[in-house]
């Protein structure tokens, strides 16, 4: 058999709303984070992924260019060495 106890009832009711206001509470406190986080990672002139590997590849490509270049230059040179 079971009975009502108001107390308890109650106990229920507030711990319900406490941890209702806790949630919000660390939602608030996530948002407060997130939005200096946010702030401080703008100050520091951080460069946005696609535009480090958009250099990246163009290094990349650069530097290919300069060893075929060499590889030309080498040739050339042997040529001319040749022919003199």
């Amino acid at each position: 058999m079971q009975t009502q106890n108001p107390f308890l009832d109650e106990l229920a009711k507030l711990m319900t709303e406490a941890a209702g206001a806790a949630d919000g509470v660390r939602r608030e406190a996530e948002t407060v984070i997130r939005g200096n986080l946010q702030r401080l990672i703008a100050d520091m002139d951080f460069v946005p992924r696609e535009e480090f590997e958009a250099v990246r590849d163009m290094a990349r490509a650069a530097r290919e260019e300069n060893e075929a270049l060499k590889a030309r230059i080498a040739a050339l040179e042997e040529w001319l060495g040749k022919t003199s």
